[in-house]
């Protein structure tokens, strides 16, 4: 029988249930581990960083299949309803603005990952009461990092750093939708965001999905996250795990994965991480998490890494994006500076690239997988 790999940004009517997951996401390798399909239906649960079915179910249409970032989607379609159409670019999607900030407190630098943008942002919307609870990746044992909800500024401002590992955040906010935050505010990867844009469009009563209550979306630049086994077991030849404080990915020309530990800094080649890079993250074609109201990742300047790596780029994607980061200008939480000459178009360059690659590796695998099936 003759199996297809669906590619995951083909436009489609995006019906399917339980099995359609399976046989086209879980079974095919192209699972992210983001959660959306967990918490909207009990058949569906996370086992450390991966999803896993605990039940058939026979529905032929679900939304475990619908909210799944690697389930078909007409994503043009997607933009024309979130964002305004003179925003949308081919290679970044909707940009609105772009800046280079930081945090203004050193305090926050030091604690966050890069220029601690994005922790400003978060815990400055919970102050002013335009979220009352943020989803945010919490630090776990052993490197793997877990969901939690912060409804409290200042234990948000403590949970900045990156994790390279994915944290089922959809699947947080699946569960807490349905309490009594009204307002609830995200950070994001680019597929969680993806599954966040498919909720707030599907064909299904806001009563029943909660999601009227998404008011925020931070989204993070990334270029592909660790399986959480296979990470732990290459830096466990190298270091005691609950040593590890932090990790970073200096520019490619380092080729480096560094790893801070209580004592010092490993620096790993990312010759021994590639292997560790989840293989649905090989068919991803977004960088800069398009579905989002603002985006930020680590900025690029021509001082070099050391002074790149305390500032942040950000992409501003929407109008509530856009009044979120001038009230953190007007209230002085946020420094800026301007942006280097072509560092927009050199992040759009390198946008471009990751969706050729993906689309070459979606058509490669969905290749293989047909050969098997005519083989079989």
């Amino acid at each position: 029988m003759q199996q297809q790999m669906r590619d995951p940004t083909e436009k489609g009517n995006g019906r399917g249930g339980q099995k359609e997951l399976e046989e086209q996401v879980l079974r095919a390798g192209l699972c992210t581990g983001c959660g959306a399909c967990v918490n909207l239906c009990p058949y569906q649960a996370i086992h450390h960083d991966r999803t896993v079915t605990l039940h058939a179910c026979d529905l032929a249409q679900g939304r475990c299949y619908t909210c799944c970032p690697r389930t078909p989607a007409d994503l043009d379609d997607l933009r024309r309803k979130l964002y305004e159409e003179m925003d949308c670019t081919p290679e970044l999607g909707a940009v609105k603005g772009f800046f280079v900030a930081r945090a203004a407190d050193e305090g926050v630098r030091r604690g966050a990952q890069h220029g601690g943008t994005v922790t400003t942002l978060v815990t400055l919307a919970l102050r002013e009461g335009l979220i009352d609870a943020a989803v945010l990746a919490g630090e776990g044992e052993g490197l793997l990092p877990h969901s939690v909800t912060i409804t409290d500024a200042e234990v948000a401002a403590k949970m900045g750093k990156s994790r390279f590992v994915v944290s089922p955040t959809v699947a947080e906010f699946n569960r807490i939708c349905r309490g009594d935050a009204a307002k609830i505010g995200v950070v994001a990867t680019p597929c969680q965001a993806l599954a966040l844009a498919k909720m707030r469009t599907q064909p299904v009563s806001e009563v029943e999905n909660g999601i009227e209550k998404l008011h925020l979306v931070v989204g993070l630049f990334c270029g592909w996250a660790l399986s959480w086994q296979k990470l732990a077991a290459l830096l466990k030849a190298k270091t005691e795990l609950d040593q590890v404080t932090g990790m970073d990915i200096p520019p490619s020309r380092y080729h480096t994965l560094e790893v801070y530990t209580r004592g010092e800094t490993i620096r790993v080649s990312l010759d021994e991480v590639n292997p560790c890079v989840r293989e649905a993250c090989h068919s991803c074609d977004d960088m800069t998490a398009e579905f989002s109201d603002l985006s930020v990742g680590s900025a690029r300047l021509p001082e070099g890494w050391e002074a790149s790596r305390s500032w942040n780029q950000v992409i501003v994607r929407t109008q509530r994006g856009m009044d979120l980061l001038e009230l953190a200008r007007h209230r002085g939480v946020l420094e800026f500076r301007e942006p280097s000459r072509g560092n927009l178009e050199k992040l759009k360059a390198a946008s471009l690239g990751k969706k050729k690659a993906a689309a070459g590796r979606s058509y490669a695998q969905r290749d293989s997988v047909e050969r098997t099936g005519q083989a079989g």
